[in-house]
């Protein structure tokens, strides 16, 4: 079935530990990959430094949510249907829904704050802009634009990382689940 991605990561056998063994990889990816972002994004050394690093961080994030998201599917279907339509289930399920968009949009914005750095040729100093006329100035400006909205998407990313593992938690360690 091509539409369980998680099924190429973990053996059968192991089906219902493959959720909480992939939220294990995504809890430090995301924000690992955030604060690379916010870094990238503010300090063209830390550009130069983690170059395509940062991107690829992202990706593997990117790639881990919808493998993870899914494997929460299939164990939210393998609960009794009393525990699958509590609330906390529930909410966790919401929760975790929405972390894709925040790391696409971390994704794009890392891929654009290298682009940047690659028309750049100032390697060493901050994101400031100058105060030039012309294309300088606002290739300043876009950069500090594209710098805002890398760390709100980064922002967002590690507080709903942190929201459905929250959720998450409170669901297991309350005694709400238990597979059949």
């Amino acid at each position: 079935d091509p539409e369980r991605l998680g099924d190429y990561f973990v053996p059968d056998e192991l089906e219902p530990s493959k959720h909480v063994l992939l939220i294990h990889v995504v809890v430090v990816l995301v924000p690992a990959a955030a604060l690379v972002l916010i870094a990238q994004a503010w300090s063209r050394p830390v550009r130069r430094w983690a170059g395509i690093g940062g991107p690829l961080l992202c990706l593997g994030a990117l790639a881990m949510v919808p493998v993870t998201t899914n494997a929460g599917r299939w164990l939210r279907n393998h609960l009794n249907a009393q525990l699958a339509a509590s609330a906390p289930v529930r909410r966790h399920a919401h929760l975790g829904n929405q972390l894709l968009p925040w790391v696409v949009a971390m994704f794009v914005l890392s891929i654009a704050v290298f682009l940047l750095d690659r028309r750049s040729h100032e390697a060493r100093k901050p994101v400031v802009p100058e105060r030039s006329a012309g294309a300088a100035g606002s290739m300043a400006i876009v950069q500090i634009v594209i710098a805002l909205l890398a760390t709100v998407a980064a922002a967002g990313s590690i507080v709903q990382t942190v929201r459905i593992g929250d959720s998450g938690a409170q669901a297991v360690w309350k005694g709400i689940v238990v597979t059949q």
